[in-house]
């Protein structure tokens, strides 16, 4: 009895699908077990250094204005309107030089005042050592007077006490002539007492007085030389740098009229950021670029405060400035920290910190570059120490790559 084909047909082919699940799962495991492709970088799209032993020098780099070492800020003495502008910016001015002229009636009625009363003071002065002469003269009088009196009473009483031995009078007559005189006597005295009151008293008045006419004229000297002020100086041989006033505008007492400076001695105000100007010291040499020439210079000062995530540092220049140099002018310095001998060290990567790991790409054989982790150390302005992870000679990549954080290993091409 004959088997249908088409049964055996249906069997050959569920052994063929069986096959191809098998070797799919197989092809699978065998692509999943491959190691990923290495990725490919352009050789011209990435920065490269090599790592060398010798003197590293730490330096700051700051950006900065060049500033007048000697400025001189006009204030206003007294309130006043603005009359006329005598000079503009710019132009170079002497310490006389009037820069603008104010106005104020007010002022010049204050010093009339003040005059007036110093007027008055001194006729008062004068009347008040008038009249205590006088005082004086007329109790020196009295005292005369007394004294007369006095020695006459006393003549009389020695005259009694004579008559009496010759019993010429009585006892009584001679005793009232004693009394007499004793009374003159205690009259001169308290008139004498009296003239030496009036003569010590006098200088203390005359001198109150005197007191009160030289604050009177230290008053008018004062109101004087706000008239005199309201003719503004420079004050100060050099260049008028702003006068930021129109003719008309009111000025307060005190308020900035205009600055003056001296153009032939300048410095260099470096803004070093914070993070940085901890490792600034004074006398470090600086190197400050003023697009035209490259200025040599040391560290004078170093401001306490911090403004603006920046710490200003003062420098002063060792060296002529160029022609055309000028106060505000912009300029960058460079600030040597320190010298470091003998290390290692490699140009600053751009995602490397300072005493940090970090992992840096090293350029191996083949064209291909590892990550190799780096611990670095102390960093400069375009170099950082490098402390281990690195051999003298080897070539690292300082570009930034983060497309490939997640490879170990990278083609270079």
């Amino acid at each position: 009895m004959d088997i249908p084909r088409e049964k055996r047909t249906n069997r050959r082919k569920y052994v063929y699908i069986t096959l191809a699940a098998v070797g799919l799962v197989l092809g699978t495991v065998a692509i999943s077990s491959l190691d990923p492709a290495v990725p490919s970088v352009d050789r011209n799209l990435v920065i490269t250094d090599s790592v060398r032993r010798g003197t590293m020098v730490r330096e700051v780099r700051a950006p900065g204005n060049l500033v007048p070492e000697r400025i001189r800020y006009v204030p206003a003495v007294t309130a006043g309107r603005v009359e006329r502008k005598l000079v503009e910016p710019g132009m170079p001015v002497q310490a006389t030089t009037v820069l603008l002229e104010l106005s104020n009636p007010e002022v010049q009625l204050e010093l009339l005042e003040a005059e007036r009363q110093l007027s008055a003071a001194e006729q008062a002065l004068v009347n008040l050592r008038s009249s205590l002469e006088t005082q004086r003269l007329m109790q020196q009088g009295v005292v005369a007077t007394v004294r007369m009196e006095y020695l006459r009473a006393k003549r009389n009483a020695a005259a009694a006490d004579t008559l009496v031995q010759q019993e010429l009078m009585a006892q009584a007559e001679a005793q009232g002539a004693k009394e007499q005189a004793e009374e003159m006597e205690t009259r001169l005295s308290v008139e004498q007492e009296r003239l030496k009151i009036y003569t010590e008293s006098m200088q203390p008045q005359i001198d109150v007085q005197e007191g009160q006419v030289r604050r009177l004229r230290d008053i008018v000297q004062f109101q004087r030389q706000r008239i005199a002020s309201m003719r503004v100086p420079a004050g100060m041989d050099g260049v008028l740098q702003d006068l930021p006033l129109e003719e008309g505008q009111w000025v307060l007492p005190g308020q900035t009229l205009a600055r003056v400076v001296n153009p032939d001695r300048l410095k260099a105000v470096l803004r070093v950021p914070q993070t940085q100007a901890g490792d600034v010291a004074l006398q470090q040499t600086v190197l400050v670029d003023t697009r035209r020439d490259t200025i040599p210079g040391h560290v004078i000062r170093i401001d306490p405060s911090v403004q603006s995530g920046a710490v200003l540092v003062d420098v002063a220049l060792d060296a002529p400035l160029p022609q055309g140099a000028r106060p505000d002018l912009a300029v960058d310095g460079t600030i040597e920290i320190e010298r470091l001998e003998d290390v290692l060290y490699v140009g600053r990567p751009a995602y490397g910190q300072p005493e940090s790991t970090a992992g840096l790409f090293k350029l191996v054989g083949g064209g291909y570059a590892e990550r190799v982790r780096v611990r670095l150390g102390r960093s400069s302005v375009n170099t950082i120490q490098v402390i281990d992870g690195l051999q003298q000679g080897d070539v690292v990549i300082l570009s930034d790559m983060p497309q490939w954080e997640q490879y170990e290993r990278v083609r270079i091409r």
